[in-house]
Formats: C-alpha cells, structure tokens, sequence
C-alpha cells in the first residue's frame, strides 16, 4: 500500500523531492492535519482547510476553505511552500493553479481501509523530517488494529449497521459501498446494511425497512442538528427494523468515526465494542 502511494504521487518508492528544511505547510483535510499533530509537527502549518477541526489548536489557525471548493488566492495568501491534500480535494483547476505558482502539491490516494491510514502516516512522516515518530504511530496503530481483528475472530455473527446522516429534510443519505461510513463499520466488525449503491443517497422508508438494520449509526452532529436520539428513533420506517424495535442507535464524533486518520484504531475498538458487548463479557 505504502508503494501504491508514493507511485500515485509520481515518486520513486522511498523518495520525496528535496525541499527546505522547515517547509510552510498547508495541510487539506483532517486526516492530515491529524496526522501532522500526532507527529509533533504542527510548527509547520501556516494553514488548514475548514474540515480540520481536532485536535483544537487546529481551529486557531488560518482557514483556505472547504477542502472540495479551495481558493487559489487562499492558499497562495499564505506563502506556502507545500500543499498536502487527498483525492477528495478541489477544484481540479484550484490544485492545477497551485502547482503552476511553484508550489509543490501532493495529493495522497485515500481509502477507506487502515493500509491508507498508514500509508498516509508514513508520507507525512517523510515530509515533515518525522519518519522516527511515523514509524512509532504506525506500529502502535498496528498493534490496536490486530488486537481487535484478533477478538472479532470470535464473535458468531456481523451485525447489520444502517448508517445515516442529513435526516433533517426528506429522506435520510445513507452510506452505500466505498464511504468511510462503510469502511469504519467494516473495520468493527460489522456488516453495512446497505450495499446496491456506492456513496451517499437518499433512502425510502421501503428501503429502510428493507435494510433489517440491527443498529442505527449516525454521528454526534447529526443527533444535535434532529433534537434528540428519540427524534431519530421516531422515523416510522426506522421502527420497522431490529435497531428501531431495540433502540439501538449509536453516536460518534464526525471526525473520529469517519476521518480515516490516526484516530482510526480508537474508532474502529469503539464501535466494535458497541456492536459486540459479548466481547466486554467474555474479559
């Protein structure tokens, strides 16, 4: 995987270009700039984009805008020197803008698997001088991740997991094949209940119901933006399935859940926990 990285960036496996010793760094997406404060880089920002909100000193430093609708004249406002961005940054034209200045981009492939999580580590590492540090966090998150997939290898069954978000007006987007929503769910253990489309789409209540849903998984910030767990569980369609009959809804941070960070492995362990109270039972 780390491989399939470096060749997606257009770079020998192993090489970087060379650049200055304390690069100004504009990291683009919250995985990154994670990763950059896990590793202790963090003097190195002089930017992020709106989706980089933990840990909190993040939120203190300049903004260039929503990682999918950059401003050239943003990032370009604050002299940097490197750009670290995934595929799910834009526009195209804003990055193509951005190289054409001299600026170095890198745009690192992101997946929804923890082989990208690592991936991702160990290029940060490589470009911020903080390879020793990548190389901890990797092999602690290595260590949490086989952990886990040891214990799951004894749960009898894969609950089914509804993932939903946006349930304020119409119907609920739920997460089909190739989200971070199905990623995570798979990582804990789980089955997504969902699995005739990729992405997010909306979803009849013929399609709720149709789901025999265990849980409900939604984020912490779709629970403030409904009320309460209660308004969600008071979906009709939703108290046709096993989750609405039982009351299972679970709640996470956004980022957490879904960020496929360094976080990653306390996400997955938490979920998984949920999922399976059997294995808090069988210490």
């Amino acid at each position: 995987m780390i491989r399939r990285t470096f060749l997606a960036l257009g770079l020998a496996a192993g090489a970087l270009p060379a650049r200055a010793a304390t690069p100004r760094l504009v990291s683009v997406g919250s995985a990154l700039t994670e990763i950059v404060y896990a590793l202790g880089a963090e003097k190195m920002l002089v930017g992020v984009d709106t989706t980089s909100l933990y840990p909190e000193a993040a939120r203190r430093l300049p903004q260039v805008g929503y990682m999918r609708a950059l401003s050239a004249e943003g990032v370009l406002s604050l002299k940097p020197t490197l750009v670290i961005a995934t595929t799910a940054a834009g526009p195209s034209t804003t990055l193509e803008q951005l190289k054409a200045t001299g600026i170095e981009v890198l745009i690192l492939p992101d997946h929804y698997d923890y082989d990208s999580v690592v991936a991702k580590i160990e290029v940060v590492g490589k470009i911020t001088g903080k390879s020793a540090e990548a190389q901890a966090l990797i092999a602690q998150g290595r260590a949490d991740m086989t952990n886990l997939t040891t214990k799951l290898a004894s749960v009898p069954a894969r609950p089914r997991v509804l993932f939903l978000l946006s349930m304020g007006g119409g119907a609920p987007q739920a997460a089909g094949a190739n989200t971070a929503a199905d990623g995570i769910i798979k990582l804990a253990g789980g089955a997504n209940a969902i699995d005739g489309y990729n992405g997010y789409r909306p979803l009849t209540p013929e399609a709720v119901i149709a789901s025999r849903a265990d849980f409900v998984l939604v984020t912490r910030q779709t629970v403030e933006a409904m009320g309460s767990v209660e308004k969600i569980l008071a979906q009709p369609a939703l108290g046709q399935t096993p989750a609405g009959k039982a009351g299972r809804v679970l709640q996470f941070d956004t980022l957490l859940l879904l960020g496929f960070g360094p976080r990653t492995p306390q996400a997955a362990t938490q979920l998984a926990a949920a999922l399976h109270p059997e294995l808090a039972r069988a210490k």
